[in-house]
C-alpha cells in the first residue's frame, strides 16, 4: 500500500511539473496573442475588413486550432495510438512505428491537400455557402482573404500529427511555443506594412505564421527518427485502421462543432457590421484563461489516461479525473465571475485604441458576458472528452455534437432577433451545457466518476463565488462612483477588485473546506519544504 502511494505521489508531481511548465509557455503563447489582437484592433478596429477576416479565417481556424491544436482529433488520435505502442521513448521508432506514421502523414496530405486547392481556387463558391446573408462587398472581400489563407489547412493537418507525435515523446515545451508562431508572423506584417484597406496584410501574416509554426516542429520530429517517405498502406496496416476509428468520428466531431460556428456565422452575417468581429475577440479574450488552464492541465493528463485505461487501472483515472477537473473548476469559476465584474475596463484598457473605439468596447464586453457564463460546463465538457478519447471512445462525443447541430439552429433562431450577437453567444453557452450534461451521464457506462462528492465540491465552490462576486459588486460600483477614471486608474481599479475578489475567494474556501483548495496548499508547502531540504542538504 505504501509503495502504491509512493507511486501515485511520483506520478501526481511529475505531472503538475509538466503542467507548471505548461502554464508558463502556453502563457506566454497567450501573451503574444494577446498582443497580436491589440495590434489588428488598432489597425482594423470592429468593421466590415475586420468581420472579413474573421469569416474568412473559419476555415484555416478548423485546420490550426480544431484539428492541428491541443485537444484536436489529430493530437487526441495520435497520441492515443502511439502512445501504446512505442515502448521505448528513448530509442529511435522502429520500423513499424515509422511506417504508421508515414502512412498517416500520407493521408493527412492527399485530403487536407485537397480541401485547400479548394478554397485556393473556388474562394467565393466556398463563401458564399458560409455567409450567405452578406452583403456582396463583404462576401467578396472575405473570399478574397481565404484564397491567400488557404495554404493553412494543409499545415493544419500537419501540426496535429507533429504536435500528437511530440506530447506522445514528453516534449510538451515546443508544440505550446510553436502556435505563438501565427500571431507573431501577423503582428510583423502589421508592423512592417502598416495595415491596409482589405485585410490582405492580415490575411498573409495569418498564412506566414502557420508555415513557421510547421518549420519549429519539423526539425525536432526528424530528430526523434521520423522521416516522410509516402507510404499508402491505407487498408492493410492495423495500426492505422486503429487511428482511423478514433480520427474520422473525432473529426466529424469537431468538424460538426465548426459547422456549429458556422451556423452562428450565418446568422451573424445579416447583422450590422463589427458584430462579428466583437464576437471573435469576445472567444478570444475569454479563450486566454480557460484556454490556458485546459491545455496546462490535459497536455500532460492526457497521456496519463490512456496508459491508466490500457492498464484497467481505473482507481487511478477516478482519481486523477476528479482532481484534475476539481482544480480546474476552483481556478475557472473564480475567473468568470472576475470577469463578470470587470470586463468593460479590460476590454477598454487592453483594446480601446486606434480604430477601436468605444462602442466596439461596448459591443465585445455584452458578448463576453454571455460567453463567461459558459466557463464551467466548457471544461467539464472538453476534460471528460479526453476521457471518452482514452476509452477508445470518439462516437458517443460525435453523435452528441450531432444533435447540438440542430439544437442551435433552434436556440439561435429564437435569440438572434431579439438579443443580436449577444443571442449566438448565448445559444453557445446553453448548447455548452446540454453537451456536458449528456457526456457526463453517458460516461458512467465505461467509468464510475463519483458524482455526488464532486458536486458536493462545485456547490461549496458556487458559494464562495457568489459571495465574491457580490463583494467585488460593491466594490466596482463605490470606485466608480467617487472617482473619474483614466486609464492608469482603471489599472488600479481592476487590480483592487482582483485581489479583493480573490482574497474573500479563498478565505471562504478555506472555511468551507473546499477539497481542491486544500489539495493545492499542501502540494505548495510540500514544495517548499523540500526546496529547503535540499538546500540545507547543501
Amino acid at each position: 500500500m505504501e509503495e502504491e502511494n509512493t507511486i501515485n505521489t511520483n506520478k501526481e508531481q511529475g505531472l503538475l511539473k509538466s503542467a507548471g511548465l505548461i502554464i508558463i509557455v502556453i502563457l506566454l503563447s497567450k501573451i503574444a496573442g494577446f498582443l497580436r489582437d491589440i495590434v489588428v484592433a488598432n489597425y482594423y478596429g470592429a468593421t466590415l475588413v475586420s468581420d472579413a477576416y474573421f469569416y474568412a479565417y473559419q476555415i484555416p481556424a478548423l485546420a490550426v486550432v480544431i484539428l492541428g491544436g491541443m485537444g484536436g482529433p489529430f493530437h487526441s488520435a495520435t497520441v492515443s495510438v502511439f502512445s501504446k505502442l512505442i515502448t521505448d521513448f528513448k530509442a529511435k521508432p522502429p520500423i513499424e512505428i515509422k511506417r504508421l506514421f508515414n502512412t498517416y502523414e500520407t493521408f493527412s496530405i492527399l485530403i487536407f491537400g485537397a480541401l485547400a486547392l479548394i478554397c485556393f481556387f473556388f474562394p467565393q463558391q466556398v463563401m458564399n455557402v458560409i455567409i450567405s446573408q452578406a452583403t456582396p462587398e463583404l462576401s467578396h472581400l472575405a473570399a478574397y482573404l481565404l484564397k491567400l489563407m488557404s495554404p493553412v489547412i494543409l499545415i493544419g493537418a500537419l501540426l496535429g500529427l507533429y504536435y500528437g507525435i511530440l506530447v506522445t515523446y514528453g516534449k510538451f515545451l515546443l508544440p505550446n511555443i510553436a502556435p505563438s508562431m501565427v500571431s507573431f508572423g501577423i503582428v510583423m506584417a502589421l508592423l512592417i506594412f502598416k495595415g491596409d484597406t482589405t485585410g490582405k496584410v492580415l490575411a498573409l501574416g495569418a498564412t506566414f505564421g502557420a508555415i513557421l509554426q510547421l518549420l519549429m516542429q519539423t526539425p525536432v520530429i526528424y530528430k526523434l527518427g521520423y522521416r516522410f517517405k509516402p507510404c499508402f498502406d491505407f487498408f492493410h496496416n492495423k495500426n492505422f485502421n486503429d487511428i482511423l476509428e478514433l480520427l474520422m468520428p473525432a473529426f466529424f466531431s469537431s468538424t460538426i462543432g465548426q459547422i456549429g460556428i458556422y451556423v452562428d456565422i450565418f446568422f451573424a452575417s445579416g447583422l450590422a457590421e463589427g458584430q462579428w468581429t466583437a464576437y471573435g475577440y469576445a472567444n478570444r479574450i475569454f479563450q486566454f484563461p480557460v484556454g490556458l488552464m485546459l491545455s496546462a492541465l490535459l497536455v500532460p493528463l492526457f497521456p496519463l489516461f490512456s496508459k491508466l485505461v490500457a492498464k484497467k487501472e481505473f482507481d487511478e483515472v477516478r482519481y486523477y479525473f476528479n482532481k484534475g477537473v476539481g482544480s480546474l473548476l476552483l481556478v475557472g469559476t473564480f475567473m468568470m465571475i472576475f470577469i463578470f465584474i470587470s470586463r468593460t475596463d479590460l476590454i477598454s484598457i487592453a483594446l480601446e485604441r486606434g480604430a477601436f473605439n468605444h462602442q466596439a468596447t461596448v459591443m465585445v464586453a455584452d458578448v463576453l458576458f454571455f460567453i463567461s457564463l459558459s466557463i464551467i460546463p466548457y471544461m467539464f465538457r472538453d476534460s471528460i472528452t479526453r476521457l471518452y478519447y482514452s476509452f477508445n471512445d470518439s462516437k458517443t462525443p460525435f453523435f452528441i455534437a450531432i444533435g447540438s447541430i440542430a439544437l442551435k439552429l433552434i436556440f439561435n433562431s429564437i435569440l438572434v432577433k431579439p438579443m443580436g450577437i449577444n443571442g449566438i453567444a448565448l445559444s453557445t453557452t446553453i448548447i455548452t451545457l446540454i453537451n456536458g450534461t449528456l457526456l457526463a451521464i453517458l460516461i458512467r457506462k465505461k467509468i464510475s466518476i463519483g458524482y455526488k462528492h464532486f458536486l458536493g465540491e462545485l456547490a461549496k465552490i458556487l458559494l464562495c463565488a457568489l459571495i465574491a462576486f457580490i463583494a467585488g459588486f460593491a466594490i466596482n460600483m463605490l470606485l466608480d462612483k467617487f472617482i473619474e477614471m483614466t486609464f492608469i486608474l482603471k489599472i488600479a481599479k481592476v487590480s483592487i477588485i482582483f485581489v479583493s475578489m480573490l482574497a474573500v475567494y479563498i478565505c471562504l474556501a478555506h472555511i468551507f473546506k473546499v477539497e481542491y483548495l486544500e489539495d493545492l496548499k499542501d502540494k505548495i508547502e510540500d514544495k517548499i519544504k523540500s526546496k529547503i531540504g535540499k538546500n540545507n542538504a547543501r
